[in-house]
């Protein structure tokens, strides 16, 4: 089938330039596209609120489609040999259903609602991959020719946008096979998808990667953003005082504040490094790791300020001062 000539396609999407070295380079994981996964059938139906809703079914697809397998199994390894690595679908669909089933026992204790996600927000949430990269093709037909059209882009699963994409048709041919059609539709295109790619990867490791962090009291605390404190013989309000440690936390001081108000304080646009050091190793940083540091930072004089980290997803963390 048409599918399995996706592998040609991926074989020109992982040339990367020598300059990346033994770098730590992102994770990313392949993702059948939504209209895929519909136009095939592979579609499941929930209720949300009253409100029937579909949703891709990647186990479905993964488990009905054996060129889809061969797929990602085969640019896991393409990826490997260059020292990118690839979060499998598969396995990472694997360990969603076990967190699942832990989640359905969870309930409100007021009305018994259940804990609601989209399978794409569970997905990158666990699965913890830098950037999904969103795959889409069909074989069209034009009379007595056929060609094929594709869609491919490349989102930060952090900030959900789009950090590279292409698009486009081969052209229409009666005698050519599938793989050849493909081949002439995507090959043209891929010089710039991999450099709009490796212009977001350089961005990253340059520049921080892109998260958001909301700081909120409880309605019990005793401290709002307005209290004042001395810190390092500077006399302030909580809110300035925590715009200073992101300034001098976040990678080159970036960081927009969104909102500042008594009770709630939210930071857009923040700038983390990617990997922090931890008994002589580099380890990964993400959000939650991050926004512990501030946590640490507020329990020391003169603050002695507890709170709780709550994460939501991989791009955001709430930090909730007060108590734990």
């Amino acid at each position: 089938m048409q599918k399995r000539f996706l592998l040609t396609f991926f074989l020109s999407l992982i040339v990367l330039p020598a300059v990346w070295g033994q770098a730590k380079k992102p994770t990313l994981m392949v993702v059948p596209s939504d209209r895929f996964c519909l136009s095939e059938g592979y579609m499941s139906t929930f209720q949300v609120q009253g409100t029937e809703k579909s949703y891709p079914d990647y186990r479905q697809a993964l488990q009905k489609d054996d060129e889809l397998r061969l797929v990602i199994t085969k640019m896991g390894s393409i990826m490997a040999n260059r020292g990118f690595p690839l979060k499998d679908l598969e396995q990472e669909l694997k360990s969603l259903e076990t967190q699942q089933a832990e989640q359905m026992v969870i309930s409100s204790r007021t009305s018994g609602a259940e804990i609601y996600e989209s399978p794409i927000d569970r997905l990158r949430r666990t699965a913890k991959a830098d950037i999904i990269l969103d795959l889409d093709f069909e074989i069209k037909r034009q009379g007595p020719e056929k060609y094929i059209s594709f869609n491919l882009k490349a989102l930060d699963s952090y900030t959900s946008k789009q950090i590279a994409g292409a698009a486009g048709a081969g052209k229409p041919s009666t005698a050519a096979s599938a793989d050849l059609l493909l081949e002439e539709a995507v090959l043209s295109y891929m010089d710039g998808f991999n450099a709009q790619l490796m212009e977001h990867f350089n961005n990253m490791f340059d520049q921080g990667r892109e998260v958001a962090i909301t700081i909120m009291t409880w309605e019990n605390a005793p401290i709002d953003f307005y209290s004042e404190y001395t810190y390092d013989g500077i006399t302030d309000e909580l809110g300035f005082l925590l715009e200073d440690w992101l300034a001098e936390n976040s990678v080159k001081g970036r960081f927009t504040t969104a909102t500042a108000t008594e009770s709630r304080m939210k930071f857009e646009q923040v700038r983390i490094p990617l990997y922090f050091e931890r008994r002589g190793r580099q380890r990964a940083m993400d959000t939650r790791r991050f926004v512990n540091q501030l946590r640490k930072f507020l329990r020391q004089a003169p603050f002695h300020i507890e709170s709780s980290i709550h994460q939501r997803g991989l791009g955001e963390a709430w930090l909730i001062l007060g108590e734990k």
